[in-house]
């Protein structure tokens, strides 16, 4: 049964352009003269089954061809926003990459000036507070993430932090050391994408040798447990995304996903929705799935809306910080 008021909650691993809906999509591709091999919405909604995280990836890609001026990128980032609104998000922190639109010729002022727009508005609009997080592809050379920072130098005043993601396997976090370096020189915060199909060695790699203040994603670190050890004991937040999972096959079926487990061992999970117009849902629509699935009580699903506020980059805000987790304590769960 459906939350009637969703849970406050913090959304933390959310890829800006991965919540572009079908209809937006052949919205912009109309205003933009780019032409989509599909014959409508419906036809682009059925492509959005993936065998693994590569098969989605190409889909991925080649959608953000619709994405060319900043009222695009505003567009989709205050869409974004009012479904996050209506499914009890209160601050979101937004990933977007840069080279997958500057390789195709769109500058980085474009995407962020964009994305700005929707972001500073968001309070006033939705409610929502917001932080911005940049990304580096991890299957580009590390050469090319280096002058990513440095052409995001202009806009740092916007981006709160930076992160890695894209395809994992063979890309192991250590091949970005250097760009992680000049980003903590900068007073940038630090996260990445590791352990969802990379091993746990890369959750290691990326606390060691990155610095990351969070693991987006870290679903195999259950199977390293002096890694699960120290997670627990420095309080390492976790970005985990149900749904995402079991679309791109790294768990089977719902019921299966160890998130149960990993808040037994004590680790600091939070839910999150990913690439939402892919995977078959938004934040609420996470939190409503784990809970029919693996049976999680309203003191579990507190916790974890607790965590997304205590794992948000808030330093800077305090008093809303707390706030939050006021609301979250309030919280009154309806009669199931």
């Amino acid at each position: 049964m459906p939350l009637s008021t969703p849970l406050p909650k913090a959304e933390l691993h959310l890829h800006i352009e991965g919540t572009l809906e079908p209809e937006l999509a052949f919205e912009l591709a109309a205003l933009n003269g780019v032409e989509l091999p599909y014959a409508d919405t419906e036809a682009l909604r059925k492509a959005y089954l993936f065998d693994d995280l590569q098969s989605f990836l190409n889909l991925y890609y080649s959608l953000m061809t619709v994405l060319r001026t900043e009222d695009d990128f505003a567009a989709l980032a205050d869409a974004y926003l009012a479904r996050a609104a209506a499914q009890g998000v209160r601050h979101a922190e937004i990933f977007f990459d840069p080279q997958a639109h500057t390789a195709r010729g769109i500058s980085i002022g474009t995407v962020v000036e964009g994305l700005w727009r929707a972001l500073s508005a968001s309070e006033e609009r939705h409610g929502v507070s917001t932080r911005l997080i940049m990304c580096f592809l991890r299957d580009e050379p590390a050469e090319s993430a280096l002058l990513t920072l440095e052409a995001a130098r202009p806009y740092l005043d916007r981006i709160t932090g930076i992160g890695l993601d894209s395809a994992e396997v063979g890309h192991p976090p250590a091949k970005f050391r250097e760009v992680y370096e000049a980003a903590a020189a900068l007073g940038l915060r630090r996260v990445a994408h590791a352990g969802e199909e990379g091993p746990p060695a890369y959750i290691t790699e990326a606390l060691d040798l990155l610095g990351v203040e969070r693991i987006d994603h870290g679903l195999r670190a259950l199977e390293d447990p002096d890694l699960v050890a120290r997670l627990v004991r420095d309080r390492v937040p976790l970005t985990l995304c149900p749904l995402s999972n079991v679309r791109l096959r790294a768990v089977d079926v719902l019921a299966e996903h160890p998130l149960p487990a990993m808040m037994d061992a004590g680790l600091l999970c939070t839910v999150n929705s990913d690439d939402p117009a892919y995977f078959g849902g938004y934040a609420e629509d996470n939190f409503r799935a784990v809970r029919e699935a693996l049976g999680l009580s309203p003191d579990r699903l507190r916790e974890l809306a607790r965590n997304s506020f205590e794992a948000a980059f808030l330093e800077d805000d305090e008093p809303r910080r707390a706030r939050y987790l006021a609301e979250v304590a309030a919280y009154d769960f309806p009669e199931s």
